[in-house]
């Protein structure tokens, strides 16, 4: 009696396998690879490529004045830009600078004063 037989594993598991290659090979394979390709792309490359083109149209559209919030958590308003640079006052002489990139969102005008 073998170690295989008291585990209940029968011999048909270790018949040798077919030579020859299935129907189709790599035919019927290469459709299933186009069809997970073409899926990834519509449910992850195209939607983040929509969000990084929405963030670079808000960061275009930030002027002096501007409510924002930062991807930080904090919420002031544009006092200064520059071309990488953003300083936010975010209370009575307290300014902080970030990067433009930082900036989450535009908050509707008087969002600031609400808050207080």
């Amino acid at each position: 009696m073998s170690l295989l037989s008291i585990l209940g594993i029968s011999d048909a598991i270790a018949a040798p396998a077919a030579s020859a290659a299935p129907n189709g090979g790599l035919a019927s394979f290469l459709p299933m690879i186009f069809v997970f390709f073409v899926g990834a792309y519509f449910l992850m490359i195209r939607p983040q490529n929509k969000r990084v083109k929405a963030h670079r149209k808000l960061l275009s559209e930030l002027n002096k004045g501007d409510e924002v919030v930062t991807v930080g958590g904090v919420i002031g308003k544009i006092s200064k830009m520059g071309d990488d640079f953003l300083t936010l006052s975010i209370a009575e002489n307290v300014d902080i600078n970030v990067q433009k990139s930082a900036v989450a969102n535009v908050l509707p005008k008087g969002t600031i004063k609400s808050i207080d």
